[in-house]
């Protein structure tokens, strides 16, 4: 028997949103406990699963007000490290016209990039508990993370855990766009569960045409499942022969797009790990991607993610009011 259902390793940050103008015009940010491994494990937790954290921030204000977000949303916080000689990273968000984000990043270094192997193997355990481990890019920027991060997939994947991956590309944390894809082939090279980006597939094959990227991807890394997703225009899932499509919620009240594909992605997880990955349906992968598509569209009309990620019983209501 697993002893977690889902680890994640990565970054956990403070995200700094563009909310309103002061009365002087200047802009206010709201800090919102963010970071795409934990806003998945967030998900993840209300929709029935135990899950734990692996990770560094630093021994600031922001970092246990992270510590305490984290482990209020149940997420197990034994493998999170708290640094005393770097801070906690910081990523100003700003919301663009089209709906789309602009990120600034505060991370010369951020404590999340000092997660060494040392700390993986420390808490190993969790990996080794693990029915499923979850990583990004994010953690492969730099040295020693990303030696951790191959240590700890490596860890997960020897005692038998599935593996998933996110790229959840981010162009100005990349000293260059060669480093990231070489970090995202990693991925690829390793995951059982993939959950890309149409942008994200259009950046590493060059192709305009999503499905046949997302093709290109699986059957050249040969990864059991696939899950791309399309923005407001839904997602798809391939597996074996089967591209299997549902499109997405618009939502009039959508107030910013933070968080929705990590939504998306723990859905996925959660499909996968419930499931395996043998004989999938395509009425399976319909119902999985259509509870994924609504449960990212609910997130959107939020300020944040970690914190305010919806509730199994919120999807389902949104689906039959459908």
């Amino acid at each position: 028997m697993s002893k977690f259902d889902v680890v994640a390793l990565g970054e956990l940050l403070i995200d700094f949103t563009n909310n309103a103008e002061s009365t002087q015009g200047n802009p206010m940010f709201e800090a919102n406990p963010g970071g795409a491994p934990c806003n998945v494990l967030s998900m993840l937790e209300n929709i029935g699963n135990k899950t734990a954290f692996i990770g560094k921030v630093g021994d600031d204000f922001f970092g246990r007000m992270l510590k305490k977000r984290v482990e209020k949303q149940g997420i197990d916080t034994k493998g999170l490290f708290l640094d005393s000689d770097v801070h906690t990273t910081l990523a100003f968000v700003n919301k663009l016209p089209n709906g789309d984000r602009d990120f600034s990043f505060y991370r010369k270094p951020g404590a999340d990039m000092m997660l060494t192997a040392t700390d993986v193997n420390m808490v190993k355990d969790l990996l080794e508990g693990a029915c499923v481990f979850h990583f990004g890019t994010l953690s492969m920027t730099d040295e020693p993370a990303s030696e951790a991060t191959r240590l700890a997939v490596e860890t997960a994947k020897k005692s038998g855990a599935m593996i998933s991956f996110d790229p959840n590309y981010r162009a100005p944390l990349w000293e260059s766009e060669e480093k990231a894809l070489k970090a995202m082939k990693y991925g690829f090279e390793h995951c059982d569960i993939l959950k890309i980006s149409d942008n994200e597939v259009e950046l590493f094959t060059g192709m305009k045409d999503i499905e046949a990227g997302a093709r290109k991807i699986k059957e050249e890394f040969d990864i059991p499942l696939v899950f791309a997703t399309l923005g407001p225009d839904g997602s798809m899932a391939l597996y074996r022969d089967m591209v299997v499509k549902k499109d997405g919620y618009r939502n009039p009240d959508t107030i910013e797009t933070t968080g929705a594909g990590d939504t998306f992605c723990a859905c996925a997880i959660d499909f996968a790990r419930r499931n395996g990955l043998e004989d999938l349906s395509e009425d399976k992968l319909l119902t999985c991607l259509d509870f994924a598509n609504a449960a990212a569209s609910i997130i959107t009309t939020r300020r944040g993610a970690l914190s305010v990620m919806p509730r199994k019983e919120e999807v389902l209501k949104f689906l039959s009011d459908k």
